[in-house]
């Protein structure tokens, strides 16, 4: 049996919502095998993020190098990082020649509460992660910060978002749930312009922490397992979406999706697998 191997290298979400914990679901959802590098131990519920403590860099690349080593690597997720060091760790571990992957990264700066998550030392130090990456998945908001804009719309996005791609070698999934409107496009941009755009109908609910993780891991999961980049994405954006709508209603403020779609995944294969 083979199974694709997602090292997921990220923040623990307390809440269970977003990170680590988002992370791990999904990638088991999507028939994958989810390794872990811990980057920082967050204090958080629905409400919003109330303590943060990074690890250490050196933890970070160690978790990273034990995992691979052992296990192998098919996929490499990287999302919140929790300081410019331990950027600049993950950066030299993957540049340690261990990881013959694709790697996904989802530029984390601010969760869905709104707390901060990277400062501007770390925003500086993604561009060397941007620049070994096979896809990066910022949202409008993120976008801007990378290029150095204080917002971004209309047409800017989209040259905002070929200037970017060109510079890190490598294309960009501009994620439009930032946008204004009923409808949400989400658009996969190279240096030479939009390679594929998704649009669907904006679903209305407080319960989508998590979901820019979500993505960026189900994209990893694809790549991971064989998929090319856009029906890796599609597929992804498809399971967000469906994890949107299964949400559990959780908590009062930016409540958790429900990864399980809806169903306890045991209580499934009692009825539809056991012999």
């Amino acid at each position: 049996m083979t199974i694709a191997r997602v090292l997921i290298v990220a923040g623990s979400d307390s809440g269970g919502g977003a990170g680590i914990q988002a992370d791990l679901k999904t990638v088991t959802m999507l028939g994958g095998h989810a390794m872990t590098a811990i980057t920082a131990i967050t204090a958080q519920n629905t409400l919003g993020v109330q303590a943060m403590s990074a690890l250490s860099p050196d933890m970070v690349r160690r978790q990273m190098t034990s995992v691979v080593e052992d296990l192998g690597v098919d996929a490499v997720k990287i999302g919140m990082l929790g300081g410019a060091g331990i950027a600049a760790a993950v950066a030299d571990e993957l540049a340690s020649g261990l990881y013959a992957a694709p790697i996904v990264l989802d530029p984390v700066m601010v969760a869905t509460s709104g707390a901060t998550l990277a400062d501007a030392a770390t925003i500086v130090a993604f561009a060397r992660l941007a620049r070994m990456s096979t896809l990066v998945t910022p949202n409008l908001p993120e976008l801007a910060a990378l290029v150095e804009r204080d917002h971004l719309d209309g047409a800017d996005v989209e040259a905002a978002a070929r200037d970017y791609a060109a510079k890190i070698g490598a294309p960009v999934l501009v994620k439009g749930g930032h946008a204004m409107g009923d409808t949400v496009v989400d658009r996969l941009i190279g240096a030479e312009g939009v390679i594929a755009e998704w649009a669907n109908p904006r679903i209305d609910t407080r319960h989508s922490h998590g979901t820019g993780c979500t993505l960026a891991s189900a994209i990893a999961t694809g790549l991971a397992a064989g998929m090319t980049l856009e029906p890796a994405v599609a597929r992804a954006i498809r399971y967000v979406r469906a994890a949107l709508l299964a949400a559990p209603g959780l908590g009062a403020g930016h409540g958790p999706m429900g990864h399980a779609l809806g169903d306890a995944p045991f209580e499934r294969w009692e009825r539809e697998c056991r012999a």
